[in-house]
This record gives structure tokens, C-alpha cells and sequence, in this order.
């Protein structure tokens, strides 16, 4: 005989690994924070609309709620290039931005291929405190700014920095640079 899934547990596990409180994640889902206190308890049993309302608010799949938590969640995850999904690319003063994770891990982490014509820039306001950024030089050569701090980078150079402030990645030469980035969000922001 099959137990039920431990429904409950697995949102409170979740929630409480974030750091997200009842009050956020029921403004987050749409769920209200007793309901949600007593689904956590397991003093309720959810709706199937309900459950799928709370993993959009913990922004999970709808399985990681239902699964025994006793058995480490594995990923192999394949997006071809090739693949017929529309691409996310937005184009602005010289700078192109191809946005390689899917929509799926929005502001939790995203990947990124930033195309840089000559003598351009891509400046950004800061993002949620304790927001990091991870840059790797692919072709050509950067300048970045990051507050007071200034790096210039190379081919196959690497630089992390928090990007809670204001930055910018700058392309100088005459030539065309390309980085691969990756932004990695902190729970601070829920």
C-alpha cells in the first residue's frame, strides 16, 4: 500500500529553505495563509488547483510537491539550440542579449549571452541586495563597473562581483566582445 504524498511538509521544507514566510508566499500564490498554515500541517487536503497555485508561488514544478522529499531530486534538463521554442534576444544601442536559461528559473538564476558591438555599453541599475553576477569573456575584451571598482577583462577572463549597485560592462575596442553571464539571485528579495 502506497502512502499519500507528504504535500504539507514538502511546501513547508520549501518555503522555510527560502526563507519566505506564510504571508509571502500566500500574496505569492493566491492561497490564503490559514489555508496554507493547514495544508502545511497536514490538517487539509489541497485541491489539485490548489497544490499547482502553491508551486507557482514557490516557483516549482507541481512533482516537487508531490514527491517523497526522502529521495535527492535529480535534473537532466536538455533545451537544443535548434529547438523550435521561440528565443528571448533583446537588441539595444549595440548591445544584444540572448537569454539562454528557461523562463522557468526567472530570478533564481539566469544565463545569458551578451553580444557587444563596438564601442558600446550595457549599463544596469542595482538589483536585489546580495544579487551576484558571474562573467566570463568569450571573445574580445570588457571593461566593467561595479561601484568604484573597475576590471578590464580578457578573452577567457572571469569575474564575480555583486551587482547590488549600480554596473556596467563596456566594450572599448574596435572590435566586437561577447561574455557569457550569469546572474544568481539571494532570497533577500521575497
Amino acid at each position: 500500500m502506497h502512502t499519500p504524498p507528504m504535500i504539507g511538509k514538502n511546501i513547508q521544507r520549501i518555503r522555510t529553505s527560502r526563507k519566505l514566510t506564510l504571508n509571502v508566499l500566500s500574496e505569492r500564490s493566491g492561497v490564503s495563509k490559514a489555508m496554507l498554515s493547514q495544508i502545511e500541517s497536514n490538517k487539509v487536503n489541497p485541491t489539485v488547483a490548489t497544490v499547482w497555485k502553491i508551486a507557482r508561488g514557490l516557483n516549482v514544478d507541481l512533482n516537487d510537491l508531490l514527491e517523497d522529499d526522502a529521495q535527492p531530486k535529480r535534473i537532466f534538463s536538455l533545451n537544443p539550440a535548434n529547438d523550435e521554442a521561440p528565443k528571448l534576444e533583446k537588441r539595444h544601442n549595440g548591445v544584444k542579449i540572448q537569454i539562454l536559461s528557461p523562463l522557468s528559473m526567472v530570478e533564481d538564476l539566469e544565463m545569458y549571452l551578451i553580444t557587444f558591438d563596438p564601442h558600446s555599453e550595457l549599463a544596469s541599475e542595482p538589483h536585489y541586495t546580495g544579487t551576484q553576477e558571474y562573467l566570463t569573456v568569450v571573445k574580445g575584451s570588457v571593461k566593467v563597473k561595479v561601484g568604484n571598482n573597475v576590471a578590464e577583462l580578457k578573452r577567457g577572463d572571469f569575474l564575480m562581483y555583486h551587482c547590488d549597485t549600480e554596473h556596467a560592462i563596456i566594450n572599448e575596442s574596435n572590435q566586437p566582445s561577447v561574455v557569457h553571464m550569469v546572474v544568481r539571485f539571494t532570497d533577500s528579495r521575497r
